[in-house]
């Protein structure tokens, strides 16, 4: 595998970095930072078959926006959102923060146990990644786990072990509520208003 010291963007991605350092004022091309990293660690997926950000891919980033490169290693270091180290296939993110834990989110890194994920490890196969993190921003539907770049809400034991079994089978899972709720509405739908709710 390569170390990256020779990784430039691909032609496609010239014009993508371009265009993402074009929404930044004159001066402010740093605030790019984020958008770009990214992109890279999707260009390194695209590669490598892994999304993570290899250091000389990050220093790259920081080069083409003239930002010292510890300050762009700050910004990959404090973002779960960027893996610093590769990954399984399927990277999947559990959310641990309290609306997640009381809806129980132990069952849902049960369910992953029981399927040989380890938090921090890459399965044997290569397929998965299991990472703990903190607040996603989808408590109303807690508990939910973010696998790549699909939210999966309103789980249990059984819904996350059979979203495991499609992805281990090849099959991609429906992303989303596993109940059927649509955004983030009561559980059973509508308690007030329901007249309104379904006019139309």
């Amino acid at each position: 595998m390569s170390d990256f010291s020779d990784f430039t963007w691909n032609a496609e991605n010239v014009r993508e970095a371009e265009r993402i350092i074009g929404r930044y004022p004159k001066g402010r091309e740093k605030s790019a930072i984020m958008p770009l990293l990214w992109l890279a660690q999707y260009q390194v997926a695209a590669q490598t078959g892994v999304a993570w950000l290899p250091l000389p891919v990050i220093e790259y980033v920081a080069r083409q926006i003239g930002m010292p490169k510890i300050r762009a290693l700050e910004v990959a270091t404090f973002y779960t959102m960027y893996n610093l180290k590769p990954v399984g296939r399927f990277h999947v993110q559990v959310c641990g923060t309290t609306p997640c834990m009381l809806r129980g989110s132990d069952d849902i890194l049960q369910a992953c146990a029981d399927k040989g994920l380890k938090k921090g490890e890459i399965t044997g196969d290569g397929l998965f990644t299991l990472t703990e993190v903190e607040c996603m921003g989808a408590c109303a539907n807690a508990p939910m786990v973010q696998i790549n770049d699909d939210n999966f809400e309103d789980l249990t034991y059984d819904s996350m072990t059979a979203i495991l079994n499609d992805l281990i089978a090849g099959r991609m899972p429906k992303a989303g509520s596993q109940i059927g709720r649509q955004a983030s509405c009561p559980e059973g739908g509508p308690t007030t208003l329901k007249d309104m709710a379904h006019a139309g």
